[in-house]
Protein backbone atom coordinates (compact mmCIF):
# COMPACT_ATOMS: atom_id res chain seq x y z
CA UNK A 1 0.00 0.00 0.00
CA UNK A 2 1.31 3.25 -0.73
CA UNK A 3 1.99 5.97 1.94
CA UNK A 4 1.48 9.90 1.93
CA UNK A 5 4.26 11.30 0.27
CA UNK A 6 3.10 15.21 1.45
CA UNK A 7 3.92 16.02 5.36
CA UNK A 8 1.04 15.25 7.37
CA UNK A 9 -0.26 17.26 9.94
CA UNK A 10 1.35 17.36 13.42
CA UNK A 11 2.47 19.79 16.59
CA UNK A 12 6.12 19.31 14.99
CA UNK A 13 5.40 20.79 11.28
CA UNK A 14 5.98 24.39 12.51
CA UNK A 15 8.97 24.74 10.74
CA UNK A 16 7.24 23.93 7.19
CA UNK A 17 4.78 26.74 7.47
CA UNK A 18 6.29 28.89 4.98
CA UNK A 19 4.16 31.61 4.78
CA UNK A 20 3.44 33.24 8.40
CA UNK A 21 1.43 35.97 9.28
CA UNK A 22 2.78 37.74 12.19
CA UNK A 23 0.09 40.27 12.27
CA UNK A 24 -2.79 41.37 10.30
CA UNK A 25 -0.62 42.82 7.28
CA UNK A 26 2.26 41.28 7.13
CA UNK A 27 3.55 37.99 5.49
CA UNK A 28 7.32 36.71 5.90
CA UNK A 29 8.46 33.94 3.43
CA UNK A 30 11.05 31.44 4.50
CA UNK A 31 11.83 28.41 3.01
CA UNK A 32 10.24 25.22 3.85
CA UNK A 33 12.03 22.30 6.01
CA UNK A 34 10.91 19.23 5.22
CA UNK A 35 11.44 17.33 8.16
CA UNK A 36 8.82 14.83 9.27
CA UNK A 37 8.12 14.10 5.69
CA UNK A 38 7.08 10.69 5.31
CA UNK A 39 8.39 9.76 2.03
CA UNK A 40 7.70 5.49 0.30
CA UNK A 41 10.80 4.25 2.06
CA UNK A 42 13.67 6.18 3.70
CA UNK A 43 12.92 9.58 4.82
CA UNK A 44 15.00 12.05 3.12
CA UNK A 45 16.45 14.61 5.60
CA UNK A 46 18.51 16.62 2.58
CA UNK A 47 22.33 15.74 4.23
CA UNK A 48 22.49 11.91 2.57
CA UNK A 49 25.16 11.30 -0.24
CA UNK A 50 23.46 8.36 -1.99
CA UNK A 51 21.52 8.81 -4.98
CA UNK A 52 18.70 6.46 -4.11
CA UNK A 53 17.88 9.07 -1.36
CA UNK A 54 17.83 12.16 -3.18
CA UNK A 55 14.40 13.60 -4.80
CA UNK A 56 14.67 13.76 -8.65
CA UNK A 57 13.46 17.15 -9.80
CA UNK A 58 13.33 20.69 -8.32
CA UNK A 59 9.67 20.50 -8.96
CA UNK A 60 7.12 18.08 -7.50
CA UNK A 61 3.91 17.57 -5.40
CA UNK A 62 5.68 19.25 -2.54
CA UNK A 63 6.88 21.99 -4.37
CA UNK A 64 2.66 22.19 -5.44
CA UNK A 65 2.18 22.29 -1.68
CA UNK A 66 4.92 25.02 -1.14
CA UNK A 67 2.85 27.24 -3.82
CA UNK A 68 -0.55 26.43 -2.09
CA UNK A 69 0.50 27.32 1.34
CA UNK A 70 2.55 30.47 0.31
CA UNK A 71 -0.16 32.25 -1.90
CA UNK A 72 -3.51 30.54 0.56
CA UNK A 73 -1.08 32.03 3.47
CA UNK A 74 -2.03 28.64 5.02
CA UNK A 75 -5.89 29.62 6.27
CA UNK A 76 -7.07 28.21 8.61
CA UNK A 77 -10.11 27.68 11.03
CA UNK A 78 -10.56 26.06 14.57
CA UNK A 79 -11.23 22.58 12.63
CA UNK A 80 -8.49 22.86 10.51
CA UNK A 81 -8.23 24.11 7.11
CA UNK A 82 -12.21 23.60 5.36
CA UNK A 83 -12.21 24.82 1.84
CA UNK A 84 -10.57 21.87 0.20
CA UNK A 85 -11.54 21.04 -3.18
CA UNK A 86 -13.29 17.89 -1.83
CA UNK A 87 -15.37 20.41 0.14
CA UNK A 88 -16.22 22.99 -1.38
CA UNK A 89 -17.14 20.35 -4.46
CA UNK A 90 -19.78 18.36 -2.13
CA UNK A 91 -20.83 22.07 -1.08
CA UNK A 92 -21.75 23.43 -4.91
CA UNK A 93 -23.58 19.73 -5.69
CA UNK A 94 -25.59 20.09 -2.38
CA UNK A 95 -26.73 23.79 -3.21
CA UNK A 96 -27.24 22.97 -7.19
CA UNK A 97 -29.41 19.64 -5.76
CA UNK A 98 -31.42 22.58 -4.26
CA UNK A 99 -31.53 25.00 -7.21
CA UNK A 100 -28.82 27.21 -5.82
CA UNK A 101 -25.47 28.83 -6.98
CA UNK A 102 -23.13 29.87 -4.49
CA UNK A 103 -19.87 31.91 -6.21
CA UNK A 104 -17.95 30.96 -2.91
CA UNK A 105 -17.37 28.01 -0.45
CA UNK A 106 -16.05 30.51 2.58
CA UNK A 107 -17.75 34.06 1.83
CA UNK A 108 -21.35 32.90 1.43
CA UNK A 109 -22.64 35.58 3.79
CA UNK A 110 -22.31 39.21 3.22
CA UNK A 111 -21.75 40.03 7.49
CA UNK A 112 -22.45 43.58 6.92
CA UNK A 113 -23.24 46.09 4.02
CA UNK A 114 -23.03 49.20 6.18
CA UNK A 115 -20.99 51.94 4.21
CA UNK A 116 -18.15 53.82 6.45
CA UNK A 117 -15.23 55.83 5.80
CA UNK A 118 -11.47 54.25 5.58
CA UNK A 119 -7.75 55.48 5.51
CA UNK A 120 -5.33 54.81 3.36
CA UNK A 121 -3.16 53.42 6.34
CA UNK A 122 -6.23 51.03 7.34
CA UNK A 123 -5.57 48.89 4.32
CA UNK A 124 -2.44 49.12 3.65
CA UNK A 125 -0.18 45.37 3.57
CA UNK A 126 2.99 43.89 2.70
CA UNK A 127 4.81 40.66 1.78
CA UNK A 128 8.62 40.30 1.96
CA UNK A 129 11.16 38.09 -0.27
CA UNK A 130 14.17 37.56 1.61
CA UNK A 131 16.60 36.78 -1.21
CA UNK A 132 19.12 38.35 0.21
CA UNK A 133 19.03 36.36 3.71
CA UNK A 134 17.49 32.87 1.98
CA UNK A 135 18.13 31.27 -0.50
CA UNK A 136 15.88 28.97 -0.49
CA UNK A 137 13.38 31.27 -1.56
CA UNK A 138 15.80 32.84 -3.96
CA UNK A 139 15.41 29.48 -5.30
CA UNK A 140 11.74 29.54 -6.02
CA UNK A 141 11.90 32.69 -7.73
CA UNK A 142 14.77 32.93 -10.26
CA UNK A 143 14.81 32.28 -14.04
CA UNK A 144 16.65 30.31 -16.49
CA UNK A 145 18.85 33.57 -16.90
CA UNK A 146 19.88 34.03 -12.84
CA UNK A 147 17.04 37.29 -13.20
CA UNK A 148 14.26 37.28 -11.34
CA UNK A 149 10.98 35.58 -12.42
CA UNK A 150 8.17 37.39 -13.01
CA UNK A 151 5.73 35.17 -13.27
CA UNK A 152 5.95 34.23 -9.68
CA UNK A 153 5.75 37.97 -8.80
CA UNK A 154 2.44 38.54 -10.83
CA UNK A 155 0.86 35.47 -8.18
CA UNK A 156 2.32 37.50 -5.25
CA UNK A 157 1.31 40.79 -6.33
CA UNK A 158 -2.17 39.51 -7.58
CA UNK A 159 -2.77 37.45 -3.90
CA UNK A 160 -1.62 40.60 -1.65
CA UNK A 161 -3.57 42.68 -3.73
CA UNK A 162 -6.46 40.58 -2.87
CA UNK A 163 -5.81 40.83 0.69
CA UNK A 164 -5.81 44.22 0.53
CA UNK A 165 -9.27 44.36 -0.68
CA UNK A 166 -10.30 42.85 2.17
CA UNK A 167 -8.87 44.32 4.76
CA UNK A 168 -10.25 47.46 3.09
CA UNK A 169 -13.66 45.84 2.72
CA UNK A 170 -13.83 44.56 6.13
CA UNK A 171 -15.83 43.91 8.60
CA UNK A 172 -17.93 43.02 5.35
CA UNK A 173 -17.01 39.70 3.30
CA UNK A 174 -18.14 39.90 -0.49
CA UNK A 175 -16.89 38.32 -2.71
CA UNK A 176 -13.98 40.24 -4.46
CA UNK A 177 -12.22 39.54 -8.04
CA UNK A 178 -9.71 40.98 -9.85
CA UNK A 179 -11.42 43.07 -12.66
CA UNK A 180 -8.35 44.47 -14.18
CA UNK A 181 -4.56 45.02 -14.26
CA UNK A 182 -4.18 48.34 -15.44
CA UNK A 183 -0.58 48.65 -15.02
CA UNK A 184 2.59 46.63 -13.92
CA UNK A 185 5.78 47.89 -14.87
CA UNK A 186 9.78 47.35 -13.95
CA UNK A 187 11.60 50.43 -13.41
CA UNK A 188 15.16 49.07 -12.75
CA UNK A 189 17.64 46.14 -13.46
CA UNK A 190 17.58 44.11 -10.27
CA UNK A 191 20.35 41.16 -12.11
CA UNK A 192 21.62 40.44 -9.19
CA UNK A 193 18.44 39.50 -7.80
CA UNK A 194 20.48 37.33 -4.58
CA UNK A 195 22.05 40.42 -3.40
CA UNK A 196 18.41 41.85 -2.13
CA UNK A 197 15.89 41.64 -0.14
CA UNK A 198 12.39 42.55 -1.69
CA UNK A 199 9.14 44.48 -0.17
CA UNK A 200 5.99 43.77 -1.80
CA UNK A 201 3.76 46.56 -0.02
CA UNK A 202 0.70 48.43 -1.33
CA UNK A 203 -2.72 49.95 -0.23
CA UNK A 204 -5.96 51.13 -1.71
CA UNK A 205 -5.75 54.43 -3.60
CA UNK A 206 -9.07 55.02 -4.95
CA UNK A 207 -12.60 54.07 -4.40
CA UNK A 208 -15.83 53.99 -6.20
CA UNK A 209 -19.27 52.54 -5.41
CA UNK A 210 -17.90 49.28 -5.45
CA UNK A 211 -14.93 49.07 -7.24
CA UNK A 212 -11.10 49.58 -5.45
CA UNK A 213 -8.09 50.63 -7.34
CA UNK A 214 -4.77 49.04 -5.10
CA UNK A 215 -1.46 50.21 -6.02
CA UNK A 216 1.44 48.30 -5.35
CA UNK A 217 5.23 48.80 -5.22
CA UNK A 218 8.20 46.41 -5.37
CA UNK A 219 11.69 47.90 -2.99
CA UNK A 220 14.52 45.97 -3.16
CA UNK A 221 16.72 46.77 -0.41
CA UNK A 222 20.48 45.55 -0.17
CA UNK A 223 20.64 45.80 3.55
CA UNK A 224 18.70 44.08 6.33
CA UNK A 225 14.86 43.97 6.11
CA UNK A 226 13.85 46.91 8.70
CA UNK A 227 12.09 45.59 11.81
CA UNK A 228 9.19 48.18 11.20
CA UNK A 229 7.18 48.44 7.48
CA UNK A 230 5.21 51.44 6.53
CA UNK A 231 4.30 53.36 3.61
CA UNK A 232 6.08 55.97 4.66
CA UNK A 233 9.57 54.24 5.58
CA UNK A 234 10.05 52.47 2.02
CA UNK A 235 12.12 54.82 -0.01
CA UNK A 236 11.41 55.83 -3.83
CA UNK A 237 14.71 55.47 -4.64
CA UNK A 238 14.35 52.03 -4.03
CA UNK A 239 11.18 51.12 -6.06
CA UNK A 240 12.17 49.09 -8.89
CA UNK A 241 8.39 48.23 -9.96
CA UNK A 242 4.85 49.62 -9.76
CA UNK A 243 1.36 47.62 -10.44
CA UNK A 244 -1.96 48.99 -10.52
CA UNK A 245 -5.08 46.86 -10.00
CA UNK A 246 -8.51 47.03 -9.80
CA UNK A 247 -10.58 45.27 -7.96
CA UNK A 248 -14.89 44.50 -7.53
CA UNK A 249 -17.22 43.47 -4.71
CA UNK A 250 -20.38 41.44 -5.35
CA UNK A 251 -22.92 40.51 -2.64
CA UNK A 252 -22.80 36.69 -2.52
CA UNK A 253 -26.42 36.24 -1.54
CA UNK A 254 -27.70 38.58 -4.30
CA UNK A 255 -25.01 37.88 -6.56
CA UNK A 256 -24.87 42.17 -7.37
CA UNK A 257 -22.49 44.66 -6.58
CA UNK A 258 -22.34 45.03 -2.89
CA UNK A 259 -21.01 48.67 -2.08
CA UNK A 260 -17.31 49.08 -0.32
CA UNK A 261 -16.38 51.35 2.45
CA UNK A 262 -15.35 54.97 0.85
CA UNK A 263 -11.29 55.57 1.09
CA UNK A 264 -10.82 58.90 2.81
CA UNK A 265 -7.41 60.51 2.01
CA UNK A 266 -5.97 62.33 5.06
CA UNK A 267 -2.39 64.11 3.22
CA UNK A 268 -1.27 65.63 -0.05
CA UNK A 269 -0.28 62.77 -1.10
CA UNK A 270 -3.15 60.47 -0.17
CA UNK A 271 -5.33 63.00 -1.81
CA UNK A 272 -2.98 63.66 -4.81
CA UNK A 273 -3.08 60.00 -5.76
CA UNK A 274 -6.81 59.74 -5.56
CA UNK A 275 -7.18 62.43 -7.85
CA UNK A 276 -4.68 60.65 -10.15
CA UNK A 277 -6.34 57.59 -10.15
CA UNK A 278 -9.99 59.26 -10.47
CA UNK A 279 -8.39 61.14 -13.60
CA UNK A 280 -6.96 57.62 -14.86
CA UNK A 281 -9.68 55.86 -14.56
CA UNK A 282 -12.18 58.81 -16.93
CA UNK A 283 -9.41 59.00 -19.36
CA UNK A 284 -9.11 55.03 -19.89
CA UNK A 285 -12.68 55.15 -20.44
CA UNK A 286 -12.42 57.88 -22.72
CA UNK A 287 -9.92 56.84 -24.48
CA UNK A 288 -11.28 53.24 -25.08
CA UNK A 289 -14.45 54.75 -26.96
CA UNK A 290 -12.29 57.09 -28.84
CA UNK A 291 -9.59 55.06 -30.08
CA UNK A 292 -10.43 52.07 -30.81
CA UNK A 293 -9.69 50.65 -34.27
CA UNK A 294 -13.18 48.97 -34.36
CA UNK A 295 -15.18 52.07 -35.04
CA UNK A 296 -11.98 54.52 -35.73
CA UNK A 297 -9.70 54.21 -39.11
CA UNK A 298 -5.95 55.08 -38.08
CA UNK A 299 -4.64 58.04 -38.52
CA UNK A 300 -2.77 60.01 -41.64
CA UNK A 301 0.54 58.74 -40.03
CA UNK A 302 -0.18 55.21 -39.20
CA UNK A 303 -2.16 54.62 -42.96
CA UNK A 304 1.48 55.16 -43.84
CA UNK A 305 3.24 53.08 -41.56
CA UNK A 306 0.50 50.46 -43.23
CA UNK A 307 1.62 50.84 -46.40
CA UNK A 308 5.27 50.64 -45.70
CA UNK A 309 4.81 47.25 -43.78
CA UNK A 310 2.80 46.13 -46.89
CA UNK A 311 5.05 46.77 -49.13
CA UNK A 312 8.03 45.24 -47.01
CA UNK A 313 5.97 42.19 -46.62
CA UNK A 314 5.73 41.50 -50.16
CA UNK A 315 8.87 42.23 -51.06
CA UNK A 316 10.04 39.68 -47.84
CA UNK A 317 7.40 36.55 -49.46
CA UNK A 318 9.73 36.91 -52.36
CA UNK A 319 12.83 35.98 -50.79
CA UNK A 320 13.86 32.48 -50.55
CA UNK A 321 15.38 33.39 -47.49
CA UNK A 322 14.60 35.73 -45.25
CA UNK A 323 17.30 38.10 -43.19
CA UNK A 324 18.60 37.92 -39.89
CA UNK A 325 16.01 37.79 -37.27
CA UNK A 326 13.07 38.98 -39.74
CA UNK A 327 10.07 37.33 -39.10
CA UNK A 328 6.07 37.54 -40.31
CA UNK A 329 3.56 37.65 -37.67
CA UNK A 330 2.21 34.68 -38.13
CA UNK A 331 5.32 32.44 -37.73
CA UNK A 332 5.66 34.43 -34.31
CA UNK A 333 2.48 32.35 -32.75
CA UNK A 334 2.49 29.57 -30.06
CA UNK A 335 -0.30 28.27 -28.49
CA UNK A 336 -1.29 26.34 -25.17
CA UNK A 337 -3.88 24.65 -24.05
CA UNK A 338 -4.71 23.86 -20.31
CA UNK A 339 -7.24 22.37 -18.21
CA UNK A 340 -7.91 24.29 -14.76
CA UNK A 341 -7.01 21.98 -11.86
CA UNK A 342 -8.38 22.83 -8.43
CA UNK A 343 -4.96 23.45 -7.04
CA UNK A 344 -4.64 26.85 -8.23
CA UNK A 345 -8.23 28.04 -7.64
CA UNK A 346 -8.80 31.57 -5.92
CA UNK A 347 -9.80 31.61 -2.35
CA UNK A 348 -13.94 31.65 -2.75
CA UNK A 349 -12.74 27.87 -4.52
CA UNK A 350 -14.86 27.68 -7.79
CA UNK A 351 -12.68 29.97 -10.39
CA UNK A 352 -8.72 30.10 -10.72
CA UNK A 353 -6.35 32.48 -9.33
CA UNK A 354 -6.10 35.71 -11.46
CA UNK A 355 -1.99 35.83 -10.53
CA UNK A 356 -1.89 31.90 -11.60
CA UNK A 357 -3.53 32.93 -14.88
CA UNK A 358 -1.39 35.91 -15.27
CA UNK A 359 1.71 33.42 -14.70
CA UNK A 360 0.85 31.16 -16.99
CA UNK A 361 0.44 33.79 -19.45
CA UNK A 362 3.33 35.48 -19.33
CA UNK A 363 5.22 32.47 -19.23
CA UNK A 364 3.59 31.62 -22.62
CA UNK A 365 4.17 35.62 -23.61
CA UNK A 366 7.92 34.71 -22.40
CA UNK A 367 8.12 31.47 -24.81
CA UNK A 368 7.20 33.54 -27.81
CA UNK A 369 9.59 36.86 -27.69
CA UNK A 370 12.38 34.74 -26.55
CA UNK A 371 11.95 32.09 -29.81
CA UNK A 372 11.88 35.28 -31.44
CA UNK A 373 14.50 37.81 -30.70
CA UNK A 374 16.53 34.25 -29.87
CA UNK A 375 17.81 35.70 -26.52
CA UNK A 376 16.41 36.06 -22.83
CA UNK A 377 14.26 39.25 -22.90
CA UNK A 378 13.55 41.26 -20.00
CA UNK A 379 10.02 41.74 -18.85
CA UNK A 380 8.97 45.86 -19.23
CA UNK A 381 5.71 45.30 -18.41
CA UNK A 382 2.13 44.27 -18.52
CA UNK A 383 -0.19 46.56 -20.24
CA UNK A 384 -4.01 47.45 -19.00
CA UNK A 385 -5.66 43.69 -18.96
CA UNK A 386 -9.44 43.49 -18.05
CA UNK A 387 -10.85 39.98 -16.65
CA UNK A 388 -13.77 39.77 -19.03
CA UNK A 389 -15.16 36.22 -17.47
CA UNK A 390 -13.72 34.24 -15.10
CA UNK A 391 -11.95 31.25 -15.39
CA UNK A 392 -14.01 28.02 -14.04
CA UNK A 393 -12.19 24.77 -12.04
CA UNK A 394 -12.60 22.12 -14.20
CA UNK A 395 -12.87 24.33 -17.75
CA UNK A 396 -10.04 24.35 -20.29
CA UNK A 397 -8.18 27.32 -21.04
CA UNK A 398 -6.80 28.30 -24.61
CA UNK A 399 -3.76 30.47 -24.71
CA UNK A 400 -2.61 32.20 -28.15
CA UNK A 401 0.31 34.52 -28.09
CA UNK A 402 1.67 36.51 -31.23
CA UNK A 403 4.33 38.93 -31.39
CA UNK A 404 2.17 42.11 -32.37
CA UNK A 405 4.83 45.12 -32.31
CA UNK A 406 8.56 45.43 -32.07
CA UNK A 407 10.69 49.00 -31.77
CA UNK A 408 14.32 49.36 -32.14
CA UNK A 409 16.23 51.70 -29.76
CA UNK A 410 19.46 53.24 -30.27
CA UNK A 411 22.04 55.68 -29.46
CA UNK A 412 21.25 58.77 -31.74
CA UNK A 413 25.03 59.36 -32.11
CA UNK A 414 25.40 55.45 -33.68
CA UNK A 415 22.43 55.14 -35.55
CA UNK A 416 22.23 51.44 -37.40
CA UNK A 417 21.60 50.84 -41.33
CA UNK A 418 18.15 51.13 -42.37
CA UNK A 419 17.80 48.99 -44.85
CA UNK A 420 15.06 47.88 -47.32
CA UNK A 421 14.31 43.66 -46.12
CA UNK A 422 15.64 43.19 -49.72
CA UNK A 423 18.92 44.45 -49.14
CA UNK A 424 21.57 41.41 -49.30
CA UNK A 425 23.93 43.34 -46.83
CA UNK A 426 21.22 43.30 -44.23
CA UNK A 427 22.73 41.63 -40.66
CA UNK A 428 22.02 41.59 -37.06
CA UNK A 429 22.81 45.75 -36.72
CA UNK A 430 20.38 46.76 -39.41
CA UNK A 431 16.57 47.88 -38.90
CA UNK A 432 14.06 47.40 -41.56
CA UNK A 433 12.25 51.06 -40.31
CA UNK A 434 8.53 50.80 -40.65
CA UNK A 435 7.64 53.81 -38.50
CA UNK A 436 9.68 56.83 -38.99
CA UNK A 437 8.59 58.31 -35.33
CA UNK A 438 10.55 56.44 -32.70
CA UNK A 439 8.61 56.00 -29.44
CA UNK A 440 10.69 55.45 -26.84
CA UNK A 441 14.46 56.51 -26.30
CA UNK A 442 17.29 55.17 -24.56
CA UNK A 443 17.87 56.17 -21.35
CA UNK A 444 21.11 57.75 -19.83
CA UNK A 445 20.85 56.32 -16.20
CA UNK A 446 23.16 52.51 -15.44
CA UNK A 447 19.72 51.26 -13.72
CA UNK A 448 17.27 51.93 -15.94
CA UNK A 449 16.20 48.86 -17.92
CA UNK A 450 15.98 50.84 -21.45
CA UNK A 451 19.77 51.84 -21.36
CA UNK A 452 21.19 49.71 -24.26
CA UNK A 453 20.50 49.50 -28.08
CA UNK A 454 18.00 46.32 -28.24
CA UNK A 455 14.29 45.97 -29.49
CA UNK A 456 11.47 46.49 -27.31
CA UNK A 457 8.76 43.43 -28.00
CA UNK A 458 4.98 43.32 -27.87
CA UNK A 459 3.47 40.13 -26.89
CA UNK A 460 -0.13 39.81 -27.32
CA UNK A 461 -1.98 36.62 -25.70
CA UNK A 462 -5.61 36.02 -26.06
CA UNK A 463 -6.92 33.78 -23.75
CA UNK A 464 -10.55 31.50 -24.34
CA UNK A 465 -12.37 29.31 -21.50
CA UNK A 466 -13.86 26.45 -23.07
CA UNK A 467 -16.45 24.81 -20.43
CA UNK A 468 -17.08 21.35 -20.79
CA UNK A 469 -20.71 21.10 -20.11
CA UNK A 470 -21.19 22.78 -23.98
CA UNK A 471 -18.91 23.77 -27.12
CA UNK A 472 -18.86 27.50 -26.49
CA UNK A 473 -15.73 28.71 -25.86
CA UNK A 474 -15.46 32.44 -24.43
CA UNK A 475 -13.05 35.08 -24.31
CA UNK A 476 -11.68 35.78 -20.96
CA UNK A 477 -9.71 38.50 -21.97
CA UNK A 478 -6.07 39.26 -23.23
CA UNK A 479 -3.02 40.00 -22.26
CA UNK A 480 0.00 42.51 -23.27
CA UNK A 481 3.43 41.93 -22.24
CA UNK A 482 5.93 44.13 -23.20
CA UNK A 483 9.32 42.52 -23.19
CA UNK A 484 13.53 44.06 -24.03
CA UNK A 485 15.65 41.67 -25.85
CA UNK A 486 19.07 43.57 -25.69
CA UNK A 487 21.08 44.35 -29.35
CA UNK A 488 24.09 42.26 -28.41
CA UNK A 489 24.57 39.68 -25.66
CA UNK A 490 27.96 38.24 -26.53
CA UNK A 491 30.15 41.29 -27.00
CA UNK A 492 29.12 41.20 -31.19
CA UNK A 493 26.62 44.09 -32.41
CA UNK A 494 25.11 41.71 -34.73
CA UNK A 495 24.40 38.36 -32.12
CA UNK A 496 21.59 38.38 -31.69
CA UNK A 497 20.87 41.82 -33.14
CA UNK A 498 17.47 43.74 -33.41
CA UNK A 499 14.44 41.33 -34.08
CA UNK A 500 11.32 42.91 -36.55
CA UNK A 501 7.72 41.54 -36.42
CA UNK A 502 6.39 41.97 -40.08
CA UNK A 503 2.76 41.80 -40.42
CA UNK A 504 1.34 39.86 -44.08
CA UNK A 505 -2.62 40.47 -43.70
CA UNK A 506 -4.63 43.66 -43.22
CA UNK A 507 -6.06 42.37 -39.96
CA UNK A 508 -2.04 41.84 -38.62
CA UNK A 509 -1.84 45.30 -39.77
CA UNK A 510 -4.17 46.77 -37.57
CA UNK A 511 -3.36 44.65 -34.84
CA UNK A 512 0.01 46.02 -34.98
CA UNK A 513 -1.16 49.88 -35.05
CA UNK A 514 -3.44 48.79 -32.31
CA UNK A 515 0.27 47.34 -30.49
CA UNK A 516 1.26 50.67 -31.41
CA UNK A 517 -0.98 52.90 -29.88
CA UNK A 518 -0.47 51.06 -26.49
CA UNK A 519 3.51 51.51 -26.87
CA UNK A 520 2.69 54.90 -27.01
CA UNK A 521 0.24 55.07 -23.63
CA UNK A 522 3.08 52.85 -21.80
CA UNK A 523 6.15 55.80 -22.78
CA UNK A 524 3.79 58.24 -21.69
CA UNK A 525 2.84 56.12 -18.46
CA UNK A 526 6.66 55.50 -17.94
CA UNK A 527 7.51 58.92 -18.11
CA UNK A 528 4.66 60.30 -15.73
CA UNK A 529 5.97 57.27 -13.52
CA UNK A 530 9.38 58.83 -13.35
CA UNK A 531 8.38 62.62 -12.86
CA UNK A 532 6.03 61.72 -10.24
CA UNK A 533 8.48 59.54 -8.36
CA UNK A 534 11.74 61.85 -8.96
CA UNK A 535 13.58 58.70 -10.53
Amino acid sequence: MFRSVLPRPSSKSAGKVIAKTLDNNKTVLTAQKLSGTRMLHQKDDGKSNDPSLQPDAAATTLTDQYEHRRLSGSPKTVGGYKATWLNALAEREKQLAQGKIIDSYVYNSVKSTEVGEKARKDSFAYLTLPFRDDAGVADFYVNAAGRLRMGQIFQDLDALAGRIAYRHTSPAEPVIVTASVDRIYLLKNIDTMADYNIILSGAVVWTGRSSMEIAIKATAIQGDLPKTIKEENLSEEDTFLTASFTFVARNPETHKSLSVNKLLPLNQKEWMDFRRAESHNAAKKLRAASESLDTNPPTGQESRIIHNMWTASKQLAKLPEKPLNVMFMKDTNVKSTMFMQPQYRNRHSYMIFGGYLMRQTFELAYCAAASFSHSYPRFISLDSTHFKTPVPVGSILHMDATVVHTEHLYEREDKPKVANVTDKTANGSTIFHFDPSPINQLSQSPDAMLNKPGTLIQVKVDTIVQELASEKKTSSGSFIFSYFAPRDTNGSSTQPGYATVVPESYSEMIEYISARRRAVDTASYANNLRRNNKL
